[in-house]
């Protein structure tokens, strides 16, 4: 089966990783979350900045200019003087999307009651999903795909983003759904092509 190509920026936002003072985990984190949950034929638009609001707002502006579908940034996204991440997306926003932000704290707060003080949002620009993500790998793919085990399992955000990309006019994403699952309205779903004995 062919599925659509999709192009997907991302953003780790770290004056300390950019400079070289440590490793940068936010980018391999990422491409390895979405290489596994995606059927679809990824080409990645990197890039690794310091927490300089201007600079950020300019990267999500370029990367939603190269034609990304889907923009996720990891980091700067807390209450510190240098996170600002969220005021530089919101600055090039042309829609605000807050589900995507209340479903992320809701699932941190499973884990950690400072997740209250996360401020991870996201917004439509163009015909582009920008989505600010939590800084560290294991929120990362906790918030992305949500909690599967115990009594009552909470829905990772990804499984709305295919649908969202659908509504914006972008390409059509198929999901691993041992990874994540994505939700259609039975209208939206695009038929299976039969197979051929």
């Amino acid at each position: 089966m062919n599925f659509d190509p999709v192009n997907i920026g991302i953003v780790s936002i770290s004056d300390r990783a950019s400079t070289g003072v440590y490793e940068d985990k936010g980018l391999p984190a990422l491409k390895e979350w979405l290489t596994k949950a995606l059927k679809n034929t990824i080409t990645f638009e990197a890039r690794l900045i310091p927490d300089e609001k201007a600079v950020i707002s300019a990267t999500l502006i370029e990367l939603v200019d190269a034609g990304c579908s889907l923009v996720l940034t990891t980091g700067g996204t807390g209450p510190a003087l240098r996170d600002v991440t969220p005021e530089a997306t919101f600055a090039v926003a042309h829609k605000e999307m807050p589900g995507f932000g209340e479903q992320m704290r809701q699932i941190s707060l499973r884990f950690v009651p400072t997740a209250i003080l996360s401020r991870q949002c996201a917004v439509v620009r163009d015909r582009s999903l920008i989505i600010n993500l939590p800084g560290q790998p294991k929120s990362i793919a906790e918030t992305l795909e949500g909690l599967k085990a115990g009594d009552n399992p909470v829905h990772g955000i990804f499984a709305a983003v295919p649908y969202c990309i659908d509504l914006i006019g972008g390409p059509y994403l198929e999901t691993n759904e041992e990874v994540c699952k994505a939700f259609r309205p039975k209208s939206a779903l695009r038929p299976t092509p039969a197979v051929s004995a």
